[in-house]
């Protein structure tokens, strides 16, 4: 019953922040802002996450690929596909929702509980407006170009390694061969939707935080946590969407 509420209620203040920006427009210089805030803040975070990721990736594929091909290089263009459609929008949303949810908690359940949210309310603001529909929008346009980010690092390390650690064709891991425009499709949308949710979370989570200091770290850490499941929900939902209509 309590997941039935949270994604009630995260689906609500979607809702009502899209109704918001509607009534009451988009700063667009806050979402600038905040777009600028999540790269600076989450760009090397996720290279470095998905460079690693890509290093232990082929090391363990030339492993196995010893036992049964002896050539390493043949699973490249599968290597390859794998990275763009499920590894790096997942693991990119996942490194960025650790690090944009517990910032955006943070800051309004600081400024919830300190009543800073009632003033605006009192001044005739809308919190979800001011607060919550530029971090959504600024999330959504800018953790597609993470994920870019992410796949190149994620290639790149694996053309490092295969070609200086273990002296193998490191090109076949940039071969596109397998993949097609349902590919790309399918990261992209991953990659929209958790952008989208990932703040929808956190400020869920931020604006309900009352009680004092003790409130707000409790407030971050589920910020977090919901973030974080919520966008592995998201990614098999939308795999099974695509692989059920056979993309």
């Amino acid at each position: 019953m309590s997941l039935v509420h949270t994604v009630g209620a995260q689906t609500l203040l979607l809702v009502r922040s899209v109704k918001s920006a509607r009534r009451e427009g988009v700063v667009g210089r806050e979402v600038l802002r905040h777009m600028a805030e999540l790269g600076a803040q989450s760009s090397l975070l996720v290279g470095a996450g998905l460079a690693f990721f890509g290093t232990v990736m082929v090391t363990i594929a030339n492993a196995q690929a010893r036992k049964y091909t002896g050539n390493v290089s043949v699973v490249g263009p599968a290597y390859f596909e794998l990275i763009l459609r499920e590894f790096a929008p997942m693991l990119t949303a996942l490194l960025a929702a650790s690090r944009q949810a517990a910032s955006t908690t943070a800051e309004l359940g600081a400024m919830s509980v300190n009543e800073q949210i009632e003033a605006l309310e009192l001044s005739a603001a809308d919190p979800l407006a001011e607060l919550v529909v530029p971090r959504i929008i600024a999330s959504t346009l800018t953790l597609p170009l993470l994920t870019i980010v992410g796949t190149f690092f994620a290639t790149a390390s694996a053309v490092l390694t295969i070609t200086y650690a273990f002296g193998a064709d490191g090109s076949a891991f940039m071969d596109p061969s397998m993949v097609d425009p349902g590919d790309v499709a399918c990261a992209l949308v991953k990659s929209v939707a958790c952008g989208a949710f990932i703040p929808v979370a956190a400020s869920l989570r931020g604006l309900r935080a009352k009680g004092g200091a003790s409130a707000v770290g409790e407030a971050v850490t589920t910020g977090v946590v919901e973030a974080c499941m919520g966008c592995l929900l998201l990614d098999f939902m939308v795999a099974a969407v695509f692989l059920i209509i056979g993309v």
